[in-house]
């Protein structure tokens, strides 16, 4: 771990996370945003880690929290929702503060609509995480503490 960091770890959510559970529960589960802030709170305290939690339907914020967190967290785990195969200003944000992300996906998003295929944030990304229903989120954490301690 650099010593500009803490044991933290953000979590960030893009758009219409906040409507998990309730959402195309075929495709996303039953599980709810709340049930992942758990999960990932909970993966994180394991290994003496802190969990900071953030959804936004709003790119900006997204945008902002990325920035905000250099020097500040271990890492993000981001689930950028729709906003993965549209938004280069996201993977820009990633790139220009060095941060080290892991990128999440509930549901296998190579198997879903051919617009989903890409992805702008994967190449910037220290790993992957598709289609391990909200387990993605655990692993994701785990994979980043791994990374942190290396």
């Amino acid at each position: 771990m650099s010593e500009n960091t803490s044991k933290k770890i953000l979590v960030l959510n893009g758009p219409n996370l906040n409507l998990l559970g309730t959402r195309e529960p075929g495709i996303y589960g039953h599980e709810t945003l709340a049930d992942v802030q758990e999960l990932c709170a909970t993966a994180a305290a394991a290994a003496g880690y802190e969990t900071e939690f953030l959804q936004s339907n709003h790119e900006g914020v997204l945008l902002d929290a990325i920035h905000g967190a250099r020097g500040k967290v271990a890492g993000i785990v981001f689930n950028p929702g729709a906003f993965t195969h549209t938004s280069v200003a996201l993977a820009d944000a990633i790139s220009g503060t060095e941060a080290r992300v892991i990128e999440v996906h509930i549901s296998n998003v190579h198997q879903r609509e051919a617009f989903r295929h890409h992805s702008y944030i994967s190449p910037v990304a220290a790993s992957i995480f598709v289609g391990a229903g909200v387990n993605g989120y655990v692993l994701a954490v785990q994979q980043l503490i791994h990374l942190d301690n290396r």
